[in-house]
């Protein structure tokens, strides 16, 4: 029987990926941990897991481009351009609630309400946010 440990990785299809990088390192501080120039990829430490920026139209682990294929084209095209990412969750520590929200509204980033929600590690505050391109993040402390 295999086990869960958490989130390994997760990849987004980026358009302005000099943005999604800043986005990323400056505002939520992960760290370029390696790039693949032939194909356009940034890998991005965060905490134990990765979050893989990669060009829209960059060839995806089939081998075709993102914005084609039969699935993306049946779903139509804001299916395919979110690949139907709803959000994903970073846990984040310390979880200080105003430090965490003045930081956020420094890098001019509109944070949602905090609330408790569940999740991996059991109830605890999060907040929403949007990246650059739309995509949802959960920030989300411990449990409490």
């Amino acid at each position: 029987m295999m086990q869960i440990l958490g989130l390994d990785h997760l990849v987004l299809r980026v358009a302005d990926m000099a943005r999604m990088v800043r986005f990323y390192t400056e505002v939520l501080g992960c760290d370029v941990e390696r790039r693949i120039e032939q194909i356009g990829l940034v890998q991005l430490r965060a905490g134990q897991s990765l979050i893989d920026l990669l060009p829209r139209e960059a060839a995806g682990a089939s081998g075709t481009p993102f914005i084609s294929g039969a699935a993306n084209e049946e779903q139509g095209p804001a299916a395919a351009a979110h690949r139907n990412l709803d959000h994903f969750c970073l846990r984040v520590e310390p979880f200080d609630q105003g430090a965490l929200i003045a930081h956020l509204i420094k890098h001019g980033i509109v944070p949602g309400e905090t609330r408790t929600r569940y999740g991996a590690d059991g109830y605890g505050p999060s907040i929403y946010i949007t990246d650059p391109e739309g995509n949802a993040v959960e920030l989300k402390g411990p449990p409490g």
